[in-house]
């Protein structure tokens, strides 16, 4: 699947700085046109945010007047479908739905608000009880006021997943560079892009920027400022255990405290745990893995480029799994880990061509969603890069709205 040698000069059509589901959903179907595509990953193939996610897949429907987060979410549903079902490639995909816990009254009028809403414009959701959210998922706290149960949503293992891309992008011709660490890009004088690595230096005609959370640093390498900031978000697992969890599972605590303010400033973007070293909420998301393992996760919290897992946090976010499965307080934590996600500051991806550069492209700023909507990002962007029009809903994800020169 991957090549690791060591060329002096390499020539690329399009060459691709990062191994993450976006970037690697780019190759995928700019390879699919027919373009020649060479992908460079600084480690291996789903080695950083995209590997170590909860793998949650989210999906409400198109709704009636669909928009970028409609197309990047369903249409990222049908991506995962088709590398399982269609090119046979074990994802671990399973479209099981997922329940959202309501906690207290306050979250339960706001929760009822939002379902009228979402149906009112055509999207799948519905309010159940307790007693009718226990019959498809029988070890949830009855105690709790009721949830939210969101049938189109999925969930896959980040790992397979994001190399299943790689794999079939390398298979229809692309080359998939691992360990090839970028240290340096520059605009050619006949055009097109020399990016210098560890490993050789490849030119190519365009490129594009699809490294996570690095995003701002290879941006400074061509002048530009690239406003994406790494947010840092852990996991826990439990032991394997018999099946015991269906659905992938959240909580309505976090919605509900960004619905009141959604904490950014100009150092902060909009949802995050932590503001200035404080926790505003708590944020909770999990699942169980078809190996047995029980995961869960929450905090994005603002740690520069350290990956460091802070355990306290990680207890808070146990003891909030356990109001929501009770089965959880009891087991002990079996393993945590760590990952830094693409925060853009207002919010919004960024996705599309840079105006100020020529032939170069950014797919970025998925945040905390960027495993379950990257398929369709990295697809999207590969449409406006193939056909030269940019797809009209990524109009929303314009990078002239924010990356600028520095």
């Amino acid at each position: 699947m991957v090549c690791n040698q060591t060329d002096k000069v390499q020539e690329a059509e399009t060459l691709i700085i990062g191994g993450g589901i976006a970037g690697t959903a780019t190759a995928f179907y700019l390879v699919r046109y027919g373009r020649d595509v060479a992908l460079v990953e600084r480690g291996e193939i789903a080695s950083e945010a995209s590997g170590v996610n909860a793998g949650q897949i989210g999906a409400t429907g198109w709704g009636d007047m669909p928009d970028l987060g409609s197309y990047l979410t369903m249409g990222s549903l049908q991506l995962f479908k088709e590398m399982q079902l269609d090119l046979g490639y074990d994802i671990e995909f399973r479209q099981s739905g997922s329940l959202t816990a309501i906690h207290t009254p306050d979250q339960y009028d706001y929760m009822r608000d939002r379902v009228l809403d979402m149906r009112s414009h055509g999207f799948e959701v519905e309010l159940l009880t307790a007693r009718e959210a226990r019959a498809i998922e029988p070890e949830i706290n009855p105690a709790l006021p009721a949830y939210m149960h969101t049938p189109l949503r999925a969930q896959a293992d980040p790992v397979r997943a994001t190399r299943a891309f790689a794999d079939a992008a390398a298979r229809s011709g692309a080359r998939i560079l691992t360990n090839h660490a970028v240290s340096g890009v520059a605009p050619r004088a006949a055009g097109g892009y020399l990016v210098e690595t560890d490993r050789g230096d490849i030119v190519c005609e365009s490129l594009v920027i699809a490294a996570g959370a690095w995003c701002a640093p290879v941006g400074r390498m061509l002048g530009l400022e690239i406003p994406v900031v790494p947010v840092r978000g852990q996991m826990w697992a439990t032991d394997s255990l018999p099946p015991s969890v269906f659905l992938t599972q959240s909580s309505a605590e976090s919605a509900y405290a960004w619905s009141k303010d959604d904490g950014s400033d100009t150092r902060t973007p909009p949802e995050v745990t932590h503001k200035h070293g404080t926790r505003v909420t708590r944020h909770l998301y999990g699942r169980q893995r078809r190996n047995g393992e029980i995961i869960f996760g929450g905090d994005r919290q603002m740690t520069g480029y350290d990956k460091a897992v802070e355990h306290t946090g990680i207890e808070v976010n146990k003891g909030h799994a356990s109001e929501v499965i009770p089965m959880l307080s009891s087991l002990p934590i079996a393993r945590t880990w760590s990952g830094l996600m693409p925060f853009s500051m207002d919010g919004a991806p960024i996705i599309g061509s840079i105006p100020t550069r020529e032939n170069l492209y950014i797919v970025s700023g998925l945040a905390s969603s960027g495993f379950g909507r990257g398929p369709m990002a990295g697809k999207l962007l590969a449409d406006h890069i193939h056909t030269g029009h940019r797809p009209h809903v990524l109009a929303e994800a314009d990078p002239a709205r924010c990356v600028t020169d520095i």
